[in-house]
């Protein structure tokens, strides 16, 4: 089962400085039907104005991982971590017992990214930040894991739940697989460019809900970035 979420029917607040979109429940924007999928929780795609950003503010017991598709972001905890990520590559911060950070845009450009929040596998623990640039080719015509808690994706960016977080880069009339275990759910969302996951078309930034599924075959219709998060 693959439901297409068009970018249209997700959750919107502009707030000037950040143009918000939602495809699950966040801040003002309730559906009893998109509340989570599995371990997923969060999933918003951020426009953020240039020299604006999120002012320090908590969080406790969820992995959030930031994929930052156009411009920057710079980083900033009570922790003491600090840095910059820029577009393609993947920041994430376990928040643990408790994290208080801010997030901004210091470019001179709109920043574009994912944010996406999974529920963590058990409460507590020690908060931590990282980040790493990933090759952009390395992800030409296949997924690459950028984040994950599963066991064996070594070179990726840990989180403390049993998820994985993917992207991939496919040129136009290309077709890449992904294969799921036996229960799990997946969330896939185009950054750029139109796709047919299996037999669903995909609008760019459109969300596609997936659910047994064994392989999942993504087809770009154009040149495409693809966002992918396998979760229990």
């Amino acid at each position: 089962m693959i439901e297409r979420r068009p970018f249209a029917s997700l959750g919107a607040a502009d707030h000037g400085w950040l143009d918000a979109h939602h495809h699950f429940s966040f801040a003002d924007y309730r559906d009893p039907a998109r509340t989570h999928w599995g371990s997923l929780r969060v999933w918003n795609d951020d426009t953020i104005a240039p020299k604006s950003g999120f002012p320090p503010h908590p969080h406790a017991d969820m992995e959030i991982i930031t994929y930052v598709r156009e411009g920057a972001i710079t980083h900033q905890d009570n922790l003491g971590n600090k840095g910059r990520t820029e577009a393609g590559d993947v920041q994430v911060m376990s928040a643990g017992s408790g994290i208080a950070h801010s997030e901004f845009n210091m470019e001179d450009v709109a920043t574009t990214l994912f944010q996406i929040w999974i529920i963590p596998d058990a409460k507590g623990g020690q908060p931590s930040w990282g980040s790493r640039p990933f090759p952009k080719d390395g992800r030409a015509g296949r997924f690459v894991t950028l984040a994950s808690g599963l066991p064996g994706d070594d070179d990726a960016l840990p989180i403390r739940t049993s998820a994985r977080v993917a992207g991939a880069t496919v040129k136009a009339g290309e077709t890449i697989e992904y294969r799921f275990a036996a229960g799990r759910k997946g969330y896939l969302v185009p950054a750029k460019g139109r796709v047919v996951a299996n037999d669903v078309t995909l609008e760019p930034r459109d969300g596609a809900a997936i659910a047994d599924v064994e392989t999942l075959k993504v087809t770009a219709l154009e040149d495409a970035e693809l966002v992918l998060v396998d979760a229990a």
